[in-house]
């Protein structure tokens, strides 16, 4: 609506234009934006791991392979349809590694093989009981069959078999079935325990001889990752916590059911690439893991104490700071450096980089002893307030050079009020002033103004009595947990430094065990 005064008011209607009503299908324009944006997440899942495609691509080959039995008429005269059964056993037993593979086909062959053979026994005892017992025989076969297989795979000791198991029960049930309602059910059983091997081997074959995928080799990258997440993290501790070095840090907490998978399908794999020899470690990674993994804890609880609400007085950090950053830089020097060793498979004795360490860790207890006075709920020096001086005011300057100034010219005035006149045997009289605050006492309340947690401005009411003593201890023990949160940082140092002496030794473990070559020097 357009108008002034002593004119026409014109009304503009605007048109009714059509909008998108929820529910109804988007535009082709959309689908399009949104199918570029699961292209490229797509891309990016692929580029990750190109052995997700690869892996992909096996499986669709070896289940192509065994269908040419079926599609070609030759073969399937042959077999009938029994063959069904090695594209079953194609799905269900290719794995993304080769041991893993190796480990469900042995528990695919030994399943089905046994339960071939109760198949056999149970019918033959059935046949032979007559028609009206073999239904009878049948069906309580097949629950104590169901009731022992599903017992047993519940046992500790017998999990790694539990797959086993589970092929002894469905294959059973489907072979005694099929051959009561088709008749003979020996030949039956023969036919599909031909139609089973000759799908695990065709799986075998394709894993194993197109572009393997190794478990060990897998298990072993997966281990030099953690350890470089680690010293990462270590490395940009004052970062943000959603850093990538961060976000790698904390998938390293949860590597362990990786690893430990990773090792018990490397354990069925023959020797190949780097791991040429029989019964290689493989669980001395899992160990290693678990190590550097304790190591992964303190380095996140680090970041929690450095990302946390109540923190330490910036100058209070800054006396530490060298200390603290030559320990950390160590450490993770330290870190990488075992990585980069089980990386390449050499061993090292990394004596001078852990004196160094060392070295670092115990120059930061030692500033710690030297200024503990800081580290205390008073966060005072030592007392000063024998000497008589002047009055100071109270407005203390945000610059340390502008401080200096200032306690220079003090000292110039007390001297001179030292001085007796010459001549004279009676002593000055000095007035007795006021308590002066000390330098660390200045320093102390500045930085409670700009870096303290809570912030606050108290002095003032201090000084005129505004507060109530409740509040004046209160804000006393606030003030004295901001210190606690960086000794609860320096401790979190030493211990992970500690800790960083039982990874060496595992490291050096599998070292020995995994027969590592001799850094040459």
């Amino acid at each position: 609506m357009n108008g002034k005064n002593g004119s026409t008011i014109e009304i503009n209607i605007a048109s009714i234009t059509k909008t998108n009503i929820p529910g109804t299908i988007k535009r082709s324009g959309d689908v399009k934006v949104s199918c570029k944006g699961w292209i490229s997440i797509l891309w990016e899942f692929c580029k990750e791991d190109r052995n997700r495609v690869i892996f992909s691509l096996k499986v669709g080959l070896a289940v192509l392979l065994v269908s040419l039995l079926i599609l070609v008429r030759a073969p399937y005269k042959e077999f009938g349809t029994s063959i069904i059964w090695s594209i079953l056993t194609v799905a269900i037993m290719f794995e993304y590694t080769v041991g893993a593979t190796f480990n469900r086909g042995l528990n695919r062959a030994l399943g089905s093989l046994l339960a071939g053979v109760l198949a056999i026994v149970i019918t033959q005892i059935a046949l032979s009981s007559g028609t009206t017992a073999e239904p009878y025989i049948i069906g309580i076969s097949i629950f104590i069959i169901g009731t022992v297989t599903s017992f047993m795979k519940l046992w500790p000791s017998l999990a790694p078999y539990e797959y086993g198991f589970r092929v002894v029960l469905f294959t059973y049930c489907l072979i005694v079935v099929s051959g009561y309602r088709m008749g003979n059910p020996i030949i039956t059983s023969i036919d599909r325990l031909y139609s089973i091997a000759i799908g695990a081997i065709v799986a075998v074959l394709v894993n194993v001889l197109i572009f393997p995928i190794w478990a060990g080799e897998q298990l072993h990258k997966e281990l030099v990752k953690s350890f470089n997440s680690v010293a990462d993290s270590l490395e940009v501790i004052d970062e943000f916590p959603d850093e990538p070095a961060y976000k790698k840090c904390r998938s390293t907490l949860n590597s362990s059911a990786k690893l430990e998978s990773l090792a018990v399908s490397a354990k069925w794999e023959p020797p190949h690439g780097r791991f040429q020899h029989f019964f290689y470690p493989w669980s001395e990674y899992v160990k290693v893991g678990a190590v550097l993994r304790y190591c992964a804890y303190e380095v996140m609880a680090l970041h929690g104490v450095l990302h946390s609400e109540i923190q330490a007085p910036f100058n209070l950090r800054l006396t530490f700071q060298t200390e603290i950053r030559e320990a950390t830089n160590q450490a993770a020097e330290l870190v990488r450096c075992l990585g980069k060793n089980i990386n390449e498979m050499t061993r090292s004795l990394n004596t001078d980089l852990i004196r160094c360490v060392h070295s670092s860790t115990e120059r930061l207890q030692h500033a710690i002893d030297l200024h503990s006075y800081l580290l205390a709920s008073s966060n005072d020096a030592p007392d000063n307030s024998a000497k008589l001086l002047p009055k100071l005011s109270r407005t203390f300057t945000p610059t340390l050079s502008e401080l200096s100034e200032q306690l220079a010219e003090l000292d110039t005035e007390a001297s001179e009020l030292k001085l007796s006149p010459a001549g004279q045997d009676t002593p000055v009289m000095i007035p007795v002033t006021p308590r002066v605050e000390s330098y660390h006492e200045m320093t102390r309340k500045h930085s409670r103004r700009l870096h303290s947690w809570p912030s606050r401005e108290v002095d003032a009411f201090e000084e005129e009595g505004g507060l109530e003593t409740n509040s004046v201890t209160r804000m006393k023990a606030l003030e004295s947990t901001t210190t606690l949160s960086l000794g609860t940082f320096t401790s979190l140092i030493i211990e992970f430094v500690a800790r960083l002496d039982h990874l060496v030794e595992a490291v050096d473990e599998l070292s020995k065990m995994a027969k590592f070559k001799d850094e040459i020097l």
